[in-house]
């Protein structure tokens, strides 16, 4: 059997401001959008792979998600790493750094970590 991975999905509780913070942290666009009465899906594509990501606003939540440890994550590589680490210490959104791996996280308005890595 073959698959493809196509997206990943995350909860949000602001789909604009999540939509503005993968705009600017990482240059996603919104790809696609389902806007229905009891939620709104939001896609949004980085413009050069079929990986999707996917946000869901429950329109009656109002309570923060439970994310546990944060151990979950989604990784992104930056072409270019320094200004990329720039970029989000401006944004005030890095959470951990790992100088010995040369990878660090990021977190989003509703607290999902997102791994930057250089390009390799």
């Amino acid at each position: 059997m073959k698959t493809r991975f196509l997206h990943c999905n995350i909860n949000v509780l602001d789909i604009e401001k999540s939509i503005a913070f993968y705009g600017k942290a990482l240059g996603l666009k919104e790809a696609k959008r389902n806007d229905q009465k009891n939620f709104t899906i939001v896609y949004l594509s980085d413009g050069s792979t079929d990986f999707q990501l996917e946000l869901t606003l429950l329109k009656d939540r109002k309570e923060p998600y439970e994310l546990g440890d944060n151990e979950s994550h989604i990784a992104f590589e930056a072409e270019d790493f320094d200004a990329a680490h720039e970029l989000h210490e401006e944004m005030g959104c890095i959470c951990f750094e790992n100088h010995d791996m040369g990878i660090y996280f990021i977190e989003d308005p509703d607290g999902y970590w997102m791994e930057v890595i250089p390009q390799r």
